[in-house]
């Protein structure tokens, strides 16, 4: 029914001004619109929702992803911009904290300013 419906994406936040700075500054999403409730990027043509919320505790899984080519290159850029990667105990993870997984993918994780996880994941070619 909705296999060809677009997808729309959506994560909270209750500090919309570095919200906004992270996606559009430091991820490079491109910024539609900065309304009452939510802020609006384009993110590789599905809309990403950043709510404007009151109040906000993180999922403690990850929220939204992106398929990327090139993990390395994508981590090297994004601490060049501040962010961190994080570090799980339970994962076998190499120094730019990348887990790969049993079929062969190979995930990162970070978090937003809100503490929303988020993640890159390169599939094997």
């Amino acid at each position: 029914m909705l296999g060809n419906s677009r997808l729309i994406a959506f994560v909270a936040t209750k500090r919309p001004e570095l919200a906004k700075e992270f996606y559009r500054d430091v991820l490079g999403l491109r910024l539609i619109e900065d309304g009452f409730f939510a802020i609006v990027f384009d993110a590789n043509d599905t809309m990403l929702r950043v709510q404007k919320v009151q109040e906000h505790v993180p999922a403690k899984n990850t929220a939204l992803g992106w398929r990327v080519d090139g993990i390395r290159s994508k981590i090297d850029e994004l601490i060049s911009k501040g962010v961190q990667f994080e570090r799980y105990e339970r994962l076998p993870q190499d120094n730019r904290g990348i887990w790969r997984t049993p079929e062969g993918a190979e995930v990162a994780w970070f978090k937003d300013p809100d503490g929303n996880t988020l993640s890159l994941t390169e599939w094997p070619s």
